[in-house]
């Protein structure tokens, strides 16, 4: 999971974008303020999005994600409640080494190449507009875009794919996830 900065003219809007490393498929949220709320946010809306259990978060040292130590190397003991979600759904949460953006170089990459798709692309005049493009460029990379490291499948074949052969990994029928007529 990551945060990228977008910008719009009427501002600065956050970009959180969580990303699994097996499938590549991609739940993003445009975000006004890129604090610790929004990020337990995003990440229940990732566990929601999501159809099978996801046992590892890896993420930067950000505020959003890390409890910054105080006065040298005291760190402040209360429990953040981003750890305490990963917690209750039993995830671990990884940090990544400090000043080594490379250790999560596919959601890094990721956040790019949305960038250069609608950010980079266009002119935006309102965050609003920025959202409709957003939606359909992630709704393309998940259940369009064929990759060769899948074997020629989208992201979202890969996961229905896996939740026939690996039925106990999954809390919902990816299934019933197809965008259309019925969502």
């Amino acid at each position: 999971m990551d945060i990228a900065e977008v910008q719009t003219a009427e501002g600065k809007l956050y970009l959180f974008v969580g990303m699994d490393r097996t499938s590549k498929f991609v739940v993003t949220q445009l975000v006004d303020k890129a604090d610790r709320k929004t990020a337990w946010e995003v990440l229940e809306r990732l566990l929601k999005a999501v159809p099978y259990r996801i046992h590892t978060i890896l993420t930067d040292n950000g505020i959003q994600f890390a409890e910054q130590p105080r006065n040298g190397s005291t760190a402040y003991s209360r429990p953040m409640r981003f750890d305490m979600i990963c917690k209750a759904n039993g995830i671990e949460h990884r940090l990544t080494k400090p000043n080594h953006p490379w250790t999560n170089g596919q959601v890094e990459r990721m956040n790019r190449t949305i960038k250069e798709a609608t950010v980079k692309r266009y002119h935006y005049d309102s965050h609003d507009q920025l959202c409709t493009p957003l939606s359909d460029f992630m709704a393309a990379c998940n259940f369009a875009r064929r990759l060769k490291t899948l074997g020629g499948l989208t992201p979202y074949e890969y996961i229905c794919k896996i939740s026939t052969s690996e039925p106990d990994r999954f809390i919902l029928n990816p299934f019933h996830q197809m965008p259309g007529l019925n969502t």
